[in-house]
């Protein structure tokens, strides 16, 4: 039985690898701070014989006793809502949280993998993106907290590997989406959804004609296993190329949800990227892998899920949230 940390472990794609590695048997300790994560999203791993949570900031120092044969470093802010709230953290959890981590995996010699992310290309110059393209970023942007946090940890990452040999993996997500996302959280797919829930009209930033593509979680989290069983050590795209238009996205969720909303528009906020879509290659030759669930089904299947959260959920959860009461220094 391998045992497994997850930092992150409360989150949307957290949570999700927990139950994958619970489900592959191996032992999962979840570790997260709860700044965006929620115990709901792993409550029904509470009782189960090979898992264990630890309420903890990974930006501070780690221990956990016993051998470790793998770490999956997913703790981060992850939309925009939350990271231009509280940016200081995502700049520790990137540097710190990943120093730490690293760290650990080189006493506990365990292999690690981090969540990088597309958003490490900026607003592309180079259409669809692959690895070797090395991005368009503003560091000193409002997003630039983000980026920058990211494509500092892949550089942690890689030193990690280069000067110590700690195993090192770096899967580079793209737009992902289903249960346990949260609603309201600046990301496009949950707002459109919680919108036409409650009754709003649809929000697009900027024209419309800007693009994402978007990968069902379950695909995703398949993908991240192949990557860590690798042997690749580089940066590969996780994501679906099925590229789309936000107005034609917008019309996607208001013909799923059969509400009849309208479209309003709002100015694009700065350094929002225009293009999305991974060029996925590098993970059909290396880890056999593409995606499975085709958007339709998976828009399915999470508009079910948050169609049947209790009505109170449907409302802002972010503004609800404490920020306060964690380390902003």
């Amino acid at each position: 039985m391998k045992r497994v940390l997850i930092t992150g472990g409360a989150g949307f794609l957290g949570s999700h690898l927990c139950d994958r590695f619970i489900k592959e048997g191996h032992y999962v300790i979840a570790m997260d701070n709860l700044i965006t994560g929620d115990l709901r999203n792993i409550e029904h791993l509470f009782k189960h014989p090979n898992f264990e949570f630890y309420h903890h900031d990974v930006s501070k120092f780690i221990h956990v006793p016993g051998e470790l044969d793998y770490i999956l470093h997913f703790a981060s802010p992850a939309s925009p809502i939350d990271y231009l709230k509280i940016p200081i953290q995502t700049l520790k959890v990137g540097s710190l949280g990943i120093h730490n981590c690293l760290g650990l995996a080189r006493v506990k010699k365990a292999r690690v993998i981090i969540a990088s992310t597309s958003e490490v290309y900026g607003d592309p110059l180079v259409h669809p993106q692959t690895e070797e393209y090395w991005g368009h970023v503003n560091p000193v942007g409002p997003r630039g907290v983000y980026d920058e946090a990211k494509r500092f940890q892949e550089a942690m990452t890689m030193a990690y590997h280069t000067y110590h040999g700690v195993e090192t993996r770096i899967v580079r997500i793209f737009n992902t989406y289903g249960p346990r996302m949260r609603l309201n959280d600046g990301r496009v797919l949950p707002a459109f959804i919680g919108q036409a829930l409650r009754g709003e009209d649809l929000t697009i930033f900027g024209d419309g004609t800007q693009t994402r593509s978007f990968c069902y979680v379950d695909d995703l989290v398949e993908g991240i296993y192949r990557l860590l069983l690798s042997d690749y050590a580089y940066p590969v795209n996780i994501g679906n190329p099925s590229e789309i238009t936000m107005n034609e996205f917008a019309e996607e969720i208001i013909k799923l949800t059969g509400t009849n909303q309208k479209i309003v528009y709002r100015p694009l906020p700065k350094d929002d990227p225009k293009q999305r879509q991974p060029d996925i290659t590098k993970a059909k030759e290396i880890l056999g892998w593409e995606p499975k669930v085709n958007r339709a089904e998976g828009l399915k299947i999470t508009y079910e899920y948050f169609k049947n959260l209790p009505r109170e959920r449907l409302f802002d959860e972010v503004a609800h949230r404490d920020f306060d009461k964690f380390d902003k220094k």
